[in-house]
């Protein structure tokens, strides 16, 4: 299999391949479940090997994307139970004692997504870093099991069924793909990092805005 250069990305590519070997479709349920919780792993790479693998003849199309899609759902759950046992109290503590950060905030977040967490959870399957990070706010909200599960396996089903069937399609060229979604990826990040430095500029100038507030109080001789 041809693999792109970089160490470890190679080494990926190869992990995964062994997996595969070893155990056939499961193996590349296993990787996408570990791609859910480690979001640095890309799926990216890992989905088109699926595919050429089942088009190389090592298991079926359907099985590849059996497989992708419920390791994709159970590391979604394996999220959302770790925003059910953080907790909104426990959330909010933490943005008490975080700087930069106010328990409005939370419920800010909160609520938005009480209103728009069926979408969220939906499309936030195919944005890369989001894909995972999505399911941890639904499981603060404690969205319903049945809705979170339907929901989280369409929008994996229409992900992965992209990039499984390019590597199917594409064969021996299956890191095209990969080329075009770390556009995808890195449009994403910069349109977080953007919005993280918006917060924070805008959040250090209220700030400021308080303390010279103050300031001007207790100045005040009346």
């Amino acid at each position: 299999m041809t693999t792109p250069d970089g160490s470890w990305l190679t080494a990926l590519v190869d992990g995964v391949v062994g997996l595969m070997d070893l155990i056939g479709a499961p193996g590349a349920g296993i990787a996408i479940a570990l791609e859910n919780l480690f979001p640095p792993l890309p799926s990216e790479v890992i989905l088109p090997m699926a595919g050429l693998a089942a088009a190389r003849g090592s298991f079926t199309l359907f099985e590849a994307l059996f497989w992708t899609t419920a390791g994709s759902v159970v590391g979604a759950f394996a999220l959302y139970g770790l925003g059910a046992l953080l907790g909104l109290e426990r959330l909010r503590t933490i943005a008490r004692r975080t700087p930069l950060l106010h328990v409005e905030d939370v419920d800010r977040t909160v609520a938005w997504f009480s209103r728009h967490g069926g979408k969220a959870v939906f499309f936030g399957r195919m944005l890369p870093i989001f894909r995972s990070l999505i399911s941890i706010p639904a499981g603060v909200v404690r969205m319903p099991l049945w809705r979170f599960g339907l929901l989280t396996l369409a929008g994996s089903l229409l992900w992965n069924s992209v990039f499984v069937l390019s590597g199917y399609l594409l064969g021996e060229q299956w890191h095209i793909v990969e080329e075009y979604a770390g556009i995808l990826q890195y449009v994403v990040i910069a349109a977080a990092a953007a919005a993280l430095v918006w917060f924070t500029v805008t959040r250090v100038r209220q700030l400021r805005g308080r303390q010279g507030r103050r300031r001007a109080v207790d100045s005040d001789p009346a």
